[in-house]
């Protein structure tokens, strides 16, 4: 398989693809630019939108408009443009990072500190209404999360641990963590992830240079290697939801290669799940 720029930029911290299937467009972020990016591959139209503070992740919400996983807590844009704070807890030190929106409809966003300060993070499970339930405390870098295609599953990384972990879900809650797979010294370190339509999990490797992808069983089956250090976060998108789109990084790279910090794209890589939108 070969990749294909979808979208050359230089983002400094790229990340969070996700397919908003209303729009047909991708959405993806550059977290330490504060911008939100839009990609309509069937016309190549772009849009950028630049938000009042560092944003961690973008996902549409049901009926029109964004949810944002803001440093301060999370936020909704409504299709007129109107911003309002969901839950706005402001903790000196710490930033957003990724989230992902549960079969429910739910937003499970996370945090960490901007020094790294192990235990400094969380993540945290987010409804229409307002309502925040803790979910995991002592994180340190919260990453990728993702559900079984049945939802009986959640994956999740905490990305110093070079653990994928998974976990059994049930209405909301999680219980039983365990690990899928863990990443070999010299490989990278795991960062966001994806979840087929096979129940298999592919997730990006920061230093690694590659996408993995590891079955249920937590079998390493597939490797995508990429001409950039530091990758990101993939998603699948497309109407058929079969091309791969990968977010990189050029932050702290002395000489980026050019394609970092660019939106790639594997076309045919697989076959994705689609995405629920945001219930609020």
């Amino acid at each position: 398989m070969t990749y294909d720029v979808a979208v050359p930029a230089q983002a400094q911290l790229g990340e969070g693809p996700t397919w908003d299937a209303a729009a047909g467009r991708l959405l993806w972020i550059d977290i330490l630019s504060s911008r939100v990016y839009g990609y309509d591959p069937s016309t190549g139209a772009r849009t950028v939108r630049r938000t009042e503070q560092h944003v961690g992740a973008v996902k549409p919400r049901a009926g029109g408009g964004l949810v944002l996983n803001l440093r301060d807590g999370v936020g909704l844009l409504d299709p007129d443009d109107g911003f309002r704070w969901l839950h706005h807890e402001p903790v000196p030190g710490r930033r957003a990072n990724d989230a992902a929106v549960a079969p429910d409809g739910s937003l499970w966003a996370g945090t960490m500190r901007y020094d790294e300060a192990p235990g400094g993070g969380t993540l945290s499970r987010f409804t229409g209404d307002g309502s925040v339930t803790p979910v995991l405390d002592d994180v340190t870098v919260s990453n990728g999360t993702g559900w079984s295609p049945d939802g009986r599953l959640m994956y999740y990384i905490d990305t110093p641990t070079r653990r994928i972990d998974v976990f059994d879900h049930e209405d909301g809650r999680v219980t039983g963590r365990r690990p899928l797979a863990e990443i070999e010294e010299g490989a990278g370190f795991p960062d966001g992830l994806t979840v087929d339509a096979d129940g298999c999990v592919w997730v990006a490797l920061w230093d690694g240079a590659a996408v993995r992808r590891y079955t249920p069983s937590g079998t390493l089956d597939r490797v995508l290697p990429l001409p950039v250090p530091r990758v990101t976060a993939c998603a699948f998108g497309g109407p058929g939801l079969t091309d791969l789109y990968i977010t990189t990084a050029r932050v702290g790279l002395p000489s980026p290669p050019p394609p970092a910090g660019s939106l790639l794209v594997v076309p045919g890589a697989g076959k994705g799940l689609p995405q629920p939108a945001f219930a609020g």
